[in-house]
């Protein structure tokens, strides 16, 4: 158990180099990652059910302890990154099924890779986890609304089916990890540890396939498409940012809400894309969980680096 904890730590703190890898290795190979696309959601639920080992009750006091952050946080998290989606398909006059694509993963709720990133930017990184709890929870009503609202007007939106396939991924396997949390708490204690390891495989793969199965369409828009998702994210931390400064929350809690704000649960938007529409529209997803991880990754080193000087 202790090798693969430090495995898992290893693979954890090199998330970025695993996704960027992978996904040049399925761009060129595909034929060797196509076969996970059909099982996605089995994957993402995988994931979702380790999120639910990992939540406690004290995740859960965070809203009780500081509402008007998690207000915030998870406000800005559905206004702001469907706001900007529906811009930038817009602006850009991106086709159907790639636009759709960006409003869907704009309309996801944060990813747990936000948790990690809080942390290592030396933000509130409770608050992190409150908000992706929450805004995750709310995911089944708010992301097939908001996707209808900003979406519909490219492709037909089935929010009804969007519904109960976020119930499917996201919430039965959290409520499962939980109830198992909650009866077999010692041995949970010990194996989860080795969680970070299963959730890099698991987005690793997602991406993955997405890539092996839009090589085509990448060629012909994929620098279209990424130049999208460095805005769409950008623009997303940035307004997160400054929102919250607005509002008046300290520090660390700004830096939360922006990298709450910023980063997406990118494998629900490949899941839900591949699901519901074509798969050039799950493309947006996969090349957001690249760059969110890298750009993530980049602002925590150059705040958690601010914080130490002001703390020295």
């Amino acid at each position: 158990m202790k090798t693969l904890e430090r495995i898992s730590n290893v693979v954890g703190s090199t998330f970025v180099v695993w996704v960027i890898l992978f996904a040049i290795l399925a761009y060129v190979f595909p034929g060797g990652f196509t076969w996970i696309a059909p099982h996605i959601s089995l994957v993402l639920g995988i994931i979702m059910f380790g999120m639910g080992l990992t939540l406690s009750l004290e995740d859960f006091k965070g809203i009780v302890k500081a509402p008007k952050s998690v207000l915030i946080g998870v406000f800005a998290q559905y206004t702001i990154m469907p706001l900007l989606a529906f811009g930038l398909a817009n602006l850009f006059q991106l086709p159907s099924e790639v636009a759709v694509g960006v409003i869907l993963v704009g309309c996801c709720p944060g990813g747990t890779a936000s948790n990690v990133i809080t942390f290592l930017a030396k933000g509130n990184t409770a608050l992190s986890v409150t908000i992706t709890t929450v805004s995750t929870l709310l995911a089944p009503f708010l992301t097939p609304a908001l996707t209808l609202l900003f979406a519909s007007k490219w492709l037909p939106v089935s929010a009804g089916d969007m519904f109960l396939s976020i119930i499917q991924i996201v919430l039965i396997p959290i409520a499962l990890g939980i109830v198992v949390q909650i009866f077999f708490h010692k041995q949970v204690e010990q194996s989860v540890k080795v969680l970070p390891l299963i959730s890099v495989i698991g987005i690793v793969a997602a991406a993955s396939a997405v890539v092996a199965v839009n090589t085509d369409n990448i060629a012909k828009t994929g620098l279209l498409i990424f130049s999208v998702v460095i805005l769409h994210n950008v623009l997303g931390l940035l307004l997160g940012f400054l929102l919250a400064k607005v509002l008046r929350l300290d520090f660390r809690d700004q830096k939360a809400v922006s990298i709450e704000v910023g980063m997406q649960n990118s494998g629900l938007g490949s899941a839900l894309a591949l699901a519901h529409f074509a798969p050039v529209a799950a493309v947006p997803s996969a090349l957001f969980s690249v760059w969110h991880n890298i750009s993530g990754s980049l602002l925590a080193s150059w705040w958690g680096k601010k914080s130490s000087d002001e703390e020295g």
